[in-house]
């Protein structure tokens, strides 16, 4: 696992669009999951330390997210030769296991991942209603991959701002997590 930052956020940056199969076997586009007031792509993986130290808060956090216009998909996009657990079908028992509010989809190429410019897991990738990227920062602080604090989240908070105003916070702590395994 090395653990790698997210770059700094570009904003204005336009959302690319995708069709990927989602866990429920369907097609999805970004146009179909675009929402109101904003958009949250997340890349996330099943194995991912990181990843499994917020997803209880992720799922919170984008079920909130949804009464404020906001929708959320997240993309697997790892090297599943190697790293088995994220397969397609773990990805379906992970998300099940886990309460997903929103679509999981499967990046097989790892095409979307490098049109994002994803790095890590997990990824956050915060869109106004105009598909403008506005954040690129943390869920939250974590501490021996422990979430430091409560409250609402610098996801959640960042996501509401752009979901209210159309922009992301200027200072954005970038998330950080295990690296992207390529093909």
């Amino acid at each position: 696992m090395a653990l790698t930052k997210t770059p700094i956020c570009d904003f204005g940056k336009k959302a690319e669009n995708f069709e990927l199969n989602s866990t429920e076997n369907k097609i999805i586009s970004l146009n179909e999951i675009k929402g109101e007031n904003g958009t949250l792509i997340m890349f996330i993986c099943n194995h991912c330390p990181y990843v499994k130290a917020v997803i209880k808060e992720i799922v919170e956090d984008c079920k909130k997210l949804s009464s404020l216009g906001v929708k959320a998909i997240a993309i697997s996009s790892n090297d599943v030769k190697n790293y088995p657990e994220d397969s397609f079908d773990n990805m379906i028992k992970f998300s099940k296991n886990n309460s997903f509010n929103f679509p999981y989809l499967f990046d097989e190429t790892q095409k979307i991942a490098k049109t994002y410019g994803a790095v890590c897991t997990p990824d956050f990738f915060g869109f106004n209603k105009n598909l403008e990227l506005q954040y690129r920062g943390r869920i939250r602080e974590l501490k021996d991959l422990k979430p430091v604090g409560s409250g609402e989240s610098d996801l959640f908070k960042a996501m509401k701002q752009i979901s209210e105003t159309g922009n992301g916070p200027k200072d954005q702590i970038p998330s950080m997590g295990c690296n992207i395994k390529w093909l």
